[in-house]
């Protein structure tokens, strides 16, 4: 048996030391928001916290994961309130298919614990390795950008300003 700390709760588990976490918190545990995708590391689809740090729970093995505090996405919200992140995924449409969500959701929310008001470049660091195949990296940028409090360039709204602008100076 070998104990284990996911969202807060200890659990044993009765699994081979090199079983991959990402089997034990979907089959053992029944927490099923962390998704499969690659089994190699690439995708980020499985990405979890382990002690804080993003980790792609279908390459780590269940032993790196003893006596370590393991967040999923099912533990982010905290007495019924969404993390904000997860609330900006949703204010800013962010899933189509949504089947990365749960890993893009838990690498962006390691990066602003560590980088609260990060830059492109960081966004680009950060989130390198979490593929989303419909393609929604600028609301995903957008999304994180939003929770930093960092503003995003919205062409139409610059567009409009500098129309007023030119309004005011000639009309």
């Amino acid at each position: 048996m070998i104990e284990i700390n996911v969202n807060g709760a200890r659990h044993e588990v009765d699994a081979a030391p090199d079983t991959p976490l990402l089997w034990v918190i979907r089959e053992n545990l029944g927490l099923t928001g962390t998704k499969y995708g690659c089994g190699i590391a690439q995708c980020g689809a499985c990405t979890v916290h382990l002690n804080g740090r993003p980790v792609r729970s279908c390459v780590t093995p269940l032993t790196a994961a003893a006596g370590a505090e393991i967040t999923t996405i099912e533990g982010l919200a905290r007495d019924g309130e969404l993390h904000p992140v997860q609330q900006a995924w949703i204010d800013h449409q962010v899933p189509q298919c949504g089947y990365c969500q749960s890993g893009q959701i838990m690498s962006a929310v390691a990066l602003l614990a560590e980088n609260p008001r990060p830059d492109d470049a960081a966004i680009n660091a950060a989130m390198n390795g979490n593929i989303c195949r419909c393609g929604m990296y600028g609301r995903i940028r957008k999304a994180i950008k939003s929770v930093a409090g960092v503003q995003t360039f919205d062409p139409a709204a610059a567009a409009a300003a500098g129309a007023a602008v030119t309004e005011v100076r000639h009309g």
